[in-house]
């Protein structure tokens, strides 16, 4: 009995961390408890800690930051190496391999990227929070899968694969959209340092170098170091960095079938002990069978893998900690109506899904891209307003173009307010339009 309940608790918690909504649900816990913090006696405490310098010296370099801005600059850098790496599977062998595969979700992440930051200009155009048009680009890809997963076996798997594809390229979008207008002033020495360090990794990998930990080195010490002090922000690296790593096996897949086959047949070979200690032989043969798999691993599914529950349930949460606080009280009508708020809510809610449906539809139209089996355009109505789920990067671009304390503070409550409608209002139409199907 004992053992069967271990069993299925191990089960319950792998499921648990597997869930797509998982993730969803830890930010949503974690941005409750901070604006709860944040409006309550203590407050003070909330905004005083997040500014606390926090200071690094490397032999006669110092740096000293607010420790926000070492969760935004280093903590969410892991988080944007980890898109690289997605990024990179999904060109080298996932949904963006080839040009039918990927084109309606590019089309559909240039029309939900460029419609929101129109609208934002809209609103904002001459004004000194013009520099937040950013903000209302971004998909936050865990919110947005975690309320498509909420709606279970009736979503199909084309849908999933559509909206997963556009969230990691609107993730590209906006990497490119931080590393060219929301870098500070340039060093340019610092920046050929950086890309010094880039172009050993670059050799590694050329050279066939497959120890993960050997391209952490050059990749943090040398490469993220430098970024961070050229003026180029730091998270640029991360997605860099992550491009870097071979994708390759050592062996081919029927070369591992055969070595592996004729080490099992070894070890049924050999004979059988009562003890549990294995003979020299069947610890070289065991040796053996460990190499063959790290053979036939490529470092950056293995990197991907081990990093993922890191960025899921450590630093995104601490991001959204830090982030998401804010005063509430009076001022919620007033920021949602504020320049800054009615560009990011309806950005968000209204320029999203017209933006992806509408571009969907012309890449359509002009047979450039194909509308995915079993789904109907108001599916693809109910998964652009999902994307309009902004939250993480929404708040991190918002970190980068504001410094003005009443900006920052109604950019994050349109944010979350917005975000909430959005996936809200998404969740029902596609809730209400998808047949109740066990998908395949």
């Amino acid at each position: 009995m004992i053992k069967t309940s271990k069993f299925t608790y191990k089960n319950a918690l792998s499921r648990f961390t597997h869930n797509a909504a998982t993730s969803g649900i830890v930010l949503i816990l974690t941005t409750i408890i901070a604006i709860i913090w944040a409006n309550s006696a203590w407050g003070s405490v909330y905004f005083e800690l997040w500014q606390k310098p926090v200071s690094f010296s490397f032999g006669d370099v110092g740096i000293s930051k607010p420790l926000i801005l070492w969760i935004n600059d280093g903590l969410m850098a892991m988080f944007f190496f980890v898109i690289g790496l997605e990024l990179k599977r999904e060109i080298i062998a996932g949904e963006l391999s080839t040009w039918k595969q990927a084109s309606m979700p590019i089309f559909a992440a240039i029309g939900g990227s460029a419609i929101p930051a129109l609208i934002f200009l809209l609103f904002n155009s001459g004004l000194p929070t013009a520099n937040g048009w950013g903000i209302p680009m971004a998909t936050d890809i865990a919110f947005s899968l975690g309320v498509l997963a909420l709606l279970g076996s009736r979503v199909p798997l084309s849908l999933k694969i559509f909206l997963t594809a556009l969230a990691i390229v609107d993730d590209l979008v906006a990497v490119l959209v931080i590393a060219f207008f929301y870098s500070s002033e340039i060093v340019l020495s610092n920046i050929i340092w950086g890309l010094g360090f880039l172009g050993v990794m670059i050799s590694m990998n050329w050279l066939g170098v497959r120890n993960q930990l050997a391209y952490a080195i050059p990749g943090v010490l040398g490469f993220w170091l430098a970024f961070l002090l050229s003026g180029i922000h730091p998270t640029i690296a991360g997605v860099l960095a992550a491009l870097t790593i071979p994708a390759s096996t050592k062996i081919n897949k029927s070369d591992f079938k055969n070595n592996i086959l004729k080490l099992l047949a070894e070890i049924r070979d050999s004979s059988a002990k009562l003890n549990p200690f294995l003979t020299n032989k069947e610890q070289g043969i065991v040796s053996n069978i460990e190499a063959q798999c790290e053979y036939y691993k490529p470092p950056l599914q293995a990197l991907e893998k081990a990093f993922h529950p890191w960025v899921v349930f450590l630093i995104m949460p601490i991001f959204a900690l830090s982030n998401a606080g804010v005063l509430l009280g009076d001022s919620i009508v007033s920021a949602m109506l504020s320049p800054t708020g009615l560009g990011i809510s309806i950005g968000l809610v209204l320029g999203k899904p017209v933006g992806i449906l509408l571009f969907s539809w012309i890449a359509y139209k002009l047979k450039i891209a194909m509308l995915p089996t079993n789904i109907k355009w108001v599916h693809i109505l109910g998964v652009g307003l999902l994307a309009g789920i902004g939250f993480t990067m929404a708040l991190f671009i918002m970190g980068l173009a504001f410094s003005d304390t009443t900006m920052i503070s109604n950019a994050k409550i349109s944010i979350l307010f917005t975000s909430l409608g959005a996936g809200i209002i998404g969740y029902f139409i596609l809730y209400r339009t998808l047949p109740a199907y066990e998908s395949k």
